[in-house]
């Protein structure tokens, strides 16, 4: 079972511990999707921006891709409805770090804290086979006794886990639900709660000016416009002549693939 020690949990089960990043020690720890200084640098900046907000980080002790993101759906930089949900940002086990029941540490610590404020539940977005990328897989969810509670036309799904019984179910708006734009050629919008968009957005833009492919970026930098987003994903949506296409982070070369340009 959880036992709170100086901003960490630990399971004796696999003797895992589990760090708390806060205020007071992100500077000095890592934070596991982006290890290199120069990535961190804007995910760190947003985090700090977000814990007065009730955002919480844990990582694994251990070195590796093993934390959960959460934070109450009414701050969450997604255009969904849940009010009383926590909303988890992202919750990500990878490489050696997996089979061990980490991720299902990860998850009850997020569950027993939502049930200490008193939240009606936890919601997270999810998506199958090859539109998943970051986003969690919906049969572990389901397994953890998440059912679905709206989709999107584009296959991603909110998922929920009520907590009491009169917990009414999330939903998307209907930005989110329907994603969709009014601009022609490739429209980027995406924020720094991914630290990868940091190294990969200005190599997708230096390659589609090369090409002379249009394409348009926003950066979004404020909760308000990331509630109303015309996508699911606010972190990386990226539409093409008004159409949403993707979620998943580009590299120069798939972008240029996705455009046409043979390489």
């Amino acid at each position: 079972r959880e036992m709170p020690v100086m901003g960490k949990f630990a399971k004796r089960r696999n003797h895992m511990q589990y760090i708390r990043i806060t205020s007071e020690n992100i500077d000095s720890e890592h934070i596991c999707c982006a290890m290199s200084g120069k990535q961190s640098v804007g995910k760190k900046a947003w985090l700090k921006e977000r814990f007065a907000e009730g955002l919480v980080f844990y990582r694994s002790e251990e070195r590796g891709k093993c934390f959960i993101e959460y934070i109450p759906a009414e701050n969450a930089w997604v255009p969904i409805d849940a009010p009383g949900y926590l909303y988890i940002d992202c919750l990500w086990v990878a490489g050696s770090m997996k089979g061990h029941g980490y991720s299902s540490d990860l998850l009850n610590e997020c569950i027993r804290d939502a049930k200490a404020q008193g939240r009606q539940g936890i919601c997270i977005l999810s998506a199958e086979g090859r539109k998943r990328e970051f986003l969690s897989d919906p049969k572990y969810l389901a397994c953890k006794g998440f059912t679905v509670a709206d989709t999107s036309d584009c296959g991603i799904t909110l998922m929920y886990l009520p907590l009491t019984p009169s917990a009414e179910k999330p939903t998307f708006k209907e930005c989110a639900r329907h994603p969709g734009i009014k601009e022609d050629g490739f429209v980027l919008y995406y924020t720094d709660q991914c630290p990868f968009t940091y190294y990969w957005v200005p190599r997708v833009a230096e390659a589609a000016a090369a090409h002379g492919i249009p394409l348009k970026t926003v950066r979004i930098t404020d909760r308000e416009t990331a509630q109303n987003l015309p996508a699911p994903v606010t972190t990386y949506a990226l539409f093409r002549d008004g159409k949403f296409v993707t979620h998943a982070i580009q590299s120069d070369k798939k972008f240029l693939a996705l455009a046409g340009v043979k390489g």
